[in-house]
């Protein structure tokens, strides 16, 4: 007898019964023997033992030399894992099973009636019991033997039932592999994003601890030229003060000899005014002498020799960016490089930290000055890093009135850094700009202009 889904149609409690009792791979009554997985599910051991097959294609048999394999839960999506006996590792649900025992004896002893089994269409009291092939319908006999398959090729239904049936179970065990490579997909990608957040939050903190260092190191150099400041402050102060007290020391001498010389203007008699006037000339005049005190010359309180310039830090702030990881370099066909001259001894020195040690280009001359352009500076790497950036072009640009043209740069490498760029400044002092474009590409490019100052 057939217990398939289905066989009870009157809502009883048996029905209720029977859905539970449905495997979910076949979608069958279980078939002995049953097993239960560890989230609590039951499969037919032919089923879990199908699903386990196709999620593990390179475990063969029990006692292989591969141990143990997994697969997921058609109904929960649990992952099972599995030792070296695989699905015959799994205990048996005995309770599943006797009540599938007493389920099919009270199904066979209910009478069937009329209507549970497919009946032909054409023949109404026929049931269907064969399967045409050439139509790939199933049929009854009568059809076959008088009605409109009576030329066509037929099959026992069960057969193709049964061929039908195991390619389904293939399809579904073949869909099941499937959603567990997709779940591992989706696990991989889950993890992709945690570390994504987790590398995020490192780098935002590498990134504050750097801004933070460079806001120490401004802080530090602020509070070392606001002393600078205090000290000429005080000294020029000091001086002054100094200045004020010899006045005061003088003016009060001037008021006291003027005091004794209007003394003796209003003295009446003669003979006493003259003993002490020439005297008292004499004392007047030599103070008129020694009064020339020192002065300070005008604009000695300007504090115009410490006013600073950031505009050149100010664009190297504004042009710093994240450098490129290495594979998503792709080199910019510039200019071709000039040749680098090698054993040439500095001259300038770049704005920043450390000295020049890049070579000078190939030998030229100013066509102002007449001089050899053997002069030259480094980009200095602390005010702005240019990272693994391809350079194309490198101009320096000199200011107004040095009568020196714009002069290419050499540079040494692919890639910016220290001691890979070196220029040929004339011999003129004064501010000069490095313009350094970079790119990524033939079609996107960054203009940066780097200032450095040739004494």
């Amino acid at each position: 007898m057939d217990f398939q889904a289905g066989i009870l149609q009157d809502g009883s409690p048996m029905e209720s019964l029977e859905k539970q009792l449905i495997c979910p791979i076949c979608l069958e009554m279980f078939s002995k023997p049953v097993v239960i997985l560890p989230c609590q599910h039951n499969l037919c051991r032919k089923c879990a033992n199908d699903v386990f097959q196709a999620a593990n294609p390179y475990w063969q048999s029990r006692g292989s030399l591969i141990s143990g394999g997994r697969f997921r839960c058609p109904s929960c999506r649990h992952e099972v894992l599995l030792d070296r006996h695989g699905v015959y590792g799994l205990q048996r649900n005995l309770l599943v099973e006797n009540i599938i025992d007493i389920y099919k004896q009270e199904c066979s002893s209910r009478p069937l009636k009329k209507g549970e089994h497919p009946m032909c269409k054409e023949h109404e009291d026929e049931r269907i019991n064969i399967y045409c092939v050439t139509c790939e319908v199933p049929t009854c006999s009568m059809c076959k033997v008088f009605g409109a398959h009576k030329d066509c090729e037929v099959a026992p239904l069960q057969s193709v039932f049964q061929g039908q049936k195991t390619e389904l179970n293939n399809c579904i065990s073949m869909l099941v592999a499937g959603n567990d490579r997709i779940q591992t997909i989706i696990s991989q990608l889950e993890d992709s994003c945690q570390s994504t957040e987790e590398n995020s939050e490192a780098a935002k903190r590498e990134l504050c601890a750097r801004f933070d260092a460079l806001a120490a190191l401004l802080e530090e150099k602020k509070a070392e030229l606001l002393q600078r400041i205090c000290r000429e402050q005080a000294d020029k102060t000091a001086f002054i003060q100094s200045l004020i007290r010899q006045y005061k020391e003088q003016l009060e001498k001037s008021s006291r000899l003027v005091e004794t010389a209007i003394q003796a203007a209003e003295e009446t008699g003669g003979a006493a005014f003259l003993m002490n006037a020439k005297q008292l000339i004499k004392t007047i005049v030599e103070a008129s002498k020694g009064a020339r005190l020192d002065k300070i010359e005008p604009g000695y309180e300007s504090m115009d020799a410490f006013s600073v310039s950031l505009e050149h830090l100010t664009e190297a702030v504004h042009a710093l960016d994240f450098e490129p990881a290495e594979e998503d370099e792709e080199y910019f066909d510039g200019e071709e490089e000039e040749e680098v001259e090698e054993n040439a001894a500095p001259e300038r020195t770049a704005m920043g930290k450390g000295q020049s040690t890049a070579e000078p280009t190939s030998p030229g001359a100013c066509s102002t000055h007449g001089g050899a352009l053997g002069a030259w500076a480094l980009l200095p790497h602390p005010i702005l890093s240019l990272g693994s950036f391809p350079v194309a072009r490198a101009t320096l640009e000199t200011p107004p009135g040095t009568g020196c043209p714009a002069t290419p740069l050499g540079w040494g490498g692919h890639r910016a850094g220290p001691g890979s760029l070196a220029s040929r400044p004339c011999s003129s002092t004064g501010h000069f700009s490095i313009r350094v474009q970079t790119g990524q590409s033939r079609t996107f490019c960054n203009s940066l202009v780097l200032y450095i100052i040739v004494t």
